[in-house]
């Protein structure tokens, strides 16, 4: 179930990055998602941790939830650079991780980054460095909503993981 998985998503994301299906670029698909599977299932019997996928509705959900949030804040960030005032208040932050789970910090962090008006910058132990255009969103960082959606579909951390 696993491989099948994978190579769904793979044959799934190629086919929506090439919008092509003609026999010869199709035939180029299925040879390059084979050979990520293959290359997929050797690397999981060496290490033995293999990568979970999530399952489709949980995934569903955290894709239309960060686009949502991706498109009121690019309107935020038009509004802030098409107005005269110019309000900008441009900050560096630590943003503590508490409760994602470490398989999931490269996930928050890049979350963090897709969100027009963030950057992330570093991440090191249990903190992500934080620029943001405005003071606003570290605040909202800090509040933790994007934390608990990401904890809430993708799990959260254990005390003895830490």
């Amino acid at each position: 179930m696993h491989t099948i998985k994978w190579a769904t998503l793979l044959s799934v994301f190629w086919l929506l990055l090439s919008g092509y299906i003609e026999p010869l670029l199709l035939s180029f698909g299925v040879v390059s998602v084979v050979l990520v599977v293959f290359v997929l299932r050797r690397m999981d019997k060496q290490d033995a941790e293999p990568q979970k996928l999530g399952s489709l509705t949980v995934m569903l959900r955290y894709f239309s939830w960060l686009l949502g949030q991706i498109a009121i804040s690019s309107m935020h960030v038009t509004k802030l650079i098409w107005s005269p005032a110019r309000e900008l208040t441009p900050t560096l932050a630590k943003i503590p991780v508490k409760r994602v789970h470490k398989d999931s910090h490269v996930l928050y962090a890049n979350s963090i980054t897709l969100t027009p008006g963030t950057l992330s910058v570093d991440m090191q132990n249990d903190e992500i460095t934080v620029h943001a255009l405005e003071q606003s969103s570290i605040a909202e960082l800090n509040d933790g909503r994007m934390e608990k959606k990401i904890t809430s579909l993708w799990g959260e951390q254990k005390g003895d993981e830490k």
